[in-house]
């Protein structure tokens, strides 16, 4: 760098510092008579014992400044001083963050030092332009049977994992990291109990599946803001290893507790609930954050968020705005749970859109030649069952019912298996041809 840019630098610093007071503070909302700052700027609160607390602007009340914390504000009383920054949240990242687990902001949870040779990144951005983002042309191995064979991802795909509470989802992202081909793993568990971030990390992850991994947690105890903000920082981390050259794989657990969250901030802010009680700005930030995932002209990004459904029902305002946003969705089905099917992913009801543009001919018809077999066998599945069906009146049901066996042995996976897409796809054929891909 030459002198000029260290003098204009310079030139542009402000060396003012601007303070406000704090005004009142109602339920999340913290209220301040100045200073003069911009939405999504951080302010430092200054209590009248112990250290500053980081808040964030989130809106304008006549001329006063919103603020909400992004932690506890016991501390906090009328006239104490709020600093102005003048800048956003920012997050050290680099590639010796790899291995760690971190909080909202960055900061290690085991209590170390952040590594040396990190740099700064702003964890809010504006999604790519569509054109700079190539088309999604070639699979990506997860190392699980069900997705490799049947709902083959591309890299760069995005995909919703939607489930009820208790039906293997983190199981599934611990799988998904552990066998993955992707070369860095980013996890975010937003609004997780406590209990579950160890279990997570050291049950479903493991030590082979932390070494390339990156985890986010930010707890549900946490403050709203910092729910919000995890997310934020494990889709920033994602898109620096993106435009570092790296196929990344970001698991966002879950989506459901972010947008629970903003609906937290945005009524605090006096915004009006709309559908099921969300405020419009839970609708507005949800494609801003998922569309930041996908392609680059660098590297991709293949995201899986998970979506809690309240009593199974995939109609939910969340669900069903994610749903239309992403690339394709897996369902998970309690029933099939309850049955000891392990991943618990109903084939019938998941589709991955980008599947017929990354698999052969060939894939596509053992693809859906299961899928017949097992949609022809749950039609009947009740005439079946109470011995209404003869055999020998269709040759399609009698097929399905010979081959159902085989179906759901193949669609079974042990939670330490590890099944290549190669072999994935052989065991298909021999389940449907007896292992001739010519019949």
């Amino acid at each position: 760098m030459s002198i000029d840019s260290y003098i204009e630098a310079v030139d542009q610093i402000d060396s003012y510092k601007r303070y406000g007071k704090i005004k009142r503070v109602v339920g999340l909302m913290i209220e301040s008579i100045g200073p003069a700052v911009s939405i999504g700027n951080v302010c430092y609160i200054h209590p009248s014992k112990g250290s500053k607390i980081a808040a964030e602007v989130v809106g304008f009340n006549d001329e006063n400044v919103l603020l909400m914390p992004y932690s506890q504000i016991s501390e906090i009383g009328p006239g104490s001083l709020v600093e102005a920054t003048d800048k956003p949240l920012t997050i050290k990242v680099g590639k010796r963050l790899v291995g760690k687990v971190i909080d909202a902001l960055g900061q290690p949870l085991d209590h170390s030092k952040l590594p040396l040779g990190l740099i700064n990144v702003n964890t809010e951005q504006m999604p790519p332009n569509p054109l700079d983002r190539p088309r999604i042309v070639e699979p990506i191995e997860l190392g699980v049977k069900t997705i490799d064979s049947l709902l083959t991802v591309g890299k760069g795909q995005r995909v919703g994992i939607f489930a009820g509470s208790g039906v293997g989802k983190s199981t599934l992202l611990g799988m998904i990291a552990r066998n993955s081909e992707a070369d860095i793993n980013v996890i975010a568990l937003i609004g997780e109990r406590g209990r579950e971030v160890r279990e997570f990390i050291e049950k479903d992850l493991g030590d082979e599946g932390l070494k390339r991994s990156i985890v986010v947690v930010a707890t549900s105890d946490q403050p709203a803001l910092m729910r919000i903000k995890g997310a934020y920082t494990a889709t920033a981390i994602s898109e620096y290893f993106r435009d570092l050259g790296y196929n990344v794989n970001l698991m966002m657990d879950s989506v459901t507790r972010i947008a629970m969250a903003q609906r937290e901030v945005g009524l605090a802010t006096g915004e009006p609930p709309t559908t099921k009680g969300y405020p419009p700005s839970v609708f507005a930030v949800l494609p801003k954050l998922l569309e930041r995932t996908g392609t680059s002209n660098f590297g991709t990004i293949t995201a899986f968020y998970t979506v809690l459904v309240d009593g199974d029902d995939l109609n939910d305002p969340i669900a069903d705005t994610t749903r239309g946003i992403l690339d394709g969705h897996f369902v998970l089905d309690r029933k099939l749970a309850e049955q000891g099917q392990f991943p618990a992913i109903n084939v019938l009801k998941s589709i991955s859109r980008v599947m017929p543009q990354i698999t052969t001919d060939q894939e596509q018809k053992l693809a859906n030649d299961l899928r017949y077999h097992l949609s022809t066998y749950e039609e009947n599945y009740e005439l079946i069952q109470i011995g209404a069906y003869k055999r020998g009146t269709s040759k399609a049901i009698d097929e399905a019912i010979q081959l159902q066996p085989q179906i759901i042995s193949f669609l079974k996976q042990d939670i330490n298996e590890k099944c290549s897409r190669d072999q994935a796809l052989q065991l298909m054929k021999e389940v449907l041809y007896g292992g001739n891909a010519n019949d």
